[in-house]
């Protein structure tokens, strides 16, 4: 009788997370998950080391990079299909630590997007009109529409909000898992005279644990065509993959972010093949 009781124990607190989504409507998960996004986006102090593989039409980046409070520190193995010797590398890098101007853009390049990731989370809640698709144990998938009720007060609300598309939410963290959206019908800025995003177009975000209760951004995918004025700052084709995480001491200074960029392994054909494994082993389905 004592072990009936102890399996139906375990079982009510495994089912509680998917009970708990399934009395929640949909924006009230939505808003949950937005309001604590938001809370660890501002209060998150923890600092990282990981492998980043960056490509845009004119550029294309394998590196190494720390974060510090003064900035991150990039450790560049591979620029456009060139390996680069490690005395290249080293030199960049003593570069941007002794350059206060280079550190300065970087960081309020940094704020900027934090910012602009801050007022799309504010608008998830009344931006669109949400529905669950499925819900586990572990994570609701909810899909997306524009709420034509909705008046985007920003050009890039204007083009996040005319697409539609799937989130999908940890249920025990109420953090997003991943979202994936396709704009649905052209955005035009000034009747199309400053620019036009055409229907079509893509983006995907995703990010993990990793560490207990730590969360980071580990893909950006975005593919829009076609061409704004209003956006000179903001690449309409981009893929950027994050991976081997490491948590570095708290508050590291530039040179000891260096010195950890260094000590990683420095062959990117290594580094490639090793990320790889890593990305097909996380990315398989659980108890696969």
């Amino acid at each position: 009788m004592i072990h009936a009781k102890t399996r139906l124990l375990w079982l009510a607190i495994l089912a509680l997370p998917l009970a708990i989504a399934r009395a929640q409507t949909p924006q009230q998960i939505i808003q949950q998950v937005v309001d604590t996004e938001r809370a660890e986006n501002r209060n998150d102090q923890s600092r990282w080391v990981y492998l980043d593989h960056s490509v845009k039409p004119k550029e294309q980046l394998l590196s190494w990079v720390a974060t510090t409070p003064q900035g991150n520190v990039n450790r560049v193995l591979v620029k456009d299909g060139r390996e680069l010797p490690e005395p290249e590398q080293q030199t960049a890098i003593q570069k941007f630590v002794h350059d206060p101007h280079a550190q300065k853009k970087q960081m309020a390049e940094n704020a900027h997007d934090y910012q602009q990731i801050d007022d799309i989370l504010r608008l998830l809640p009344d931006g669109f009109i949400w529905t669950v698709l499925k819900t586990t144990p572990e994570e609701t998938t909810l899909h997306f529409v524009p709420n034509p009720a909705f008046h985007p007060p920003t050009h890039e609300a204007r083009v996040f909000a005319a697409a539609t598309g799937e989130l999908v939410a940890d249920n025990h963290q109420h953090r997003i898992r991943s979202v994936h959206g396709t704009l649905i019908h052209d955005v035009t800025f000034g009747g199309g005279l400053l620019g036009r995003l055409k229907q079509g177009g893509s983006f995907a975000i995703e990010q993990q644990q990793v560490a207990p209760s730590l969360w980071q951004l580990t893909l950006i995918h975005i593919h829009l065509d076609g061409s704004a004025l209003l956006f000179k700052s903001i690449s309409f084709q981009e893929d950027d993959d994050r991976s081997r995480f490491t948590q570095q001491v708290a508050n590291p200074t530039l040179d000891q972010a260096a010195s950890a960029v260094m000590q990683q392994p420095g062959s990117a054909q290594r580094e490639n093949a090793a990320d790889r494994r890593h990305r097909s082993t996380s990315h398989r389905p659980d108890g696969a």
